[in-house]
């Protein structure tokens, strides 16, 4: 199993992300479409080819074809997202706020999954990638439809896990001694 691989990779100072990563991913109450996507989805924000290599094909077993798409677009659109709005957000101009994006997104309309799952995919995506604005909406929309805060932690966790492994084994190819 690839996430064993993954998890005896973590160096033994960092015990705490090993432990971590088999715990919310191993005993997550997510639904496995909600787990898996937000899984693939944060091993691609992450940028820890990595965390991607190990995780993805687990991912792909786990997952519809259109899951599997539908969590790679989360991935993509998001990365996008999460600069322009965060961008937006942090310039002290307000009139950048009241400016038409101009940006296709079409795909969070219309993402071939339930579209709790896909907004969930999200937020875990905006959290790896620091986006306030991103966070919020999304955040807004899976309650509105009725997702439990807990549920909406759970991926967030799940987000915040894997970028840490990701730094920390990306950072150890790197260090001397």
């Amino acid at each position: 199993m690839a996430l064993d691989e993954l998890k005896s990779a973590v160096p033994d100072y960092a015990k705490d992300l090993k432990l971590n990563l088999g715990s919310v991913i191993g005993n997550s109450d997510l639904p496995k479409q909600q787990l898996w996507g937000t899984v693939l989805a944060c091993a691609i924000a992450s940028r820890s080819p990595r965390v991607l290599r190990e995780l993805e094909p687990e991912a792909k077993a786990n997952l519809s074809p259109e899951a599997y798409t539908a969590a790679k677009s989360a991935a993509a659109v998001m990365a996008m997202n999460n600069v322009f709005y965060r961008t937006r957000h942090l310039l002290s101009d307000p009139e950048y706020g009241t400016m038409r994006a101009g940006l296709r997104m079409n795909v969070i309309g219309n993402p071939g999954v339930e579209k709790v799952d896909f907004e969930l995919w999200s937020l875990a995506v905006s959290a790896i990638n620091g986006c306030g604005q991103c966070l919020d909406s999304h955040e807004q929309v899976l309650r509105k439809a009725g997702v439990d805060r807990e549920t909406i932690q759970e991926a967030f966790k799940i987000a915040a896990v894997i970028q840490a492994v990701g730094v920390t084994l990306d950072s150890e190819e790197h260090l001397v001694g």
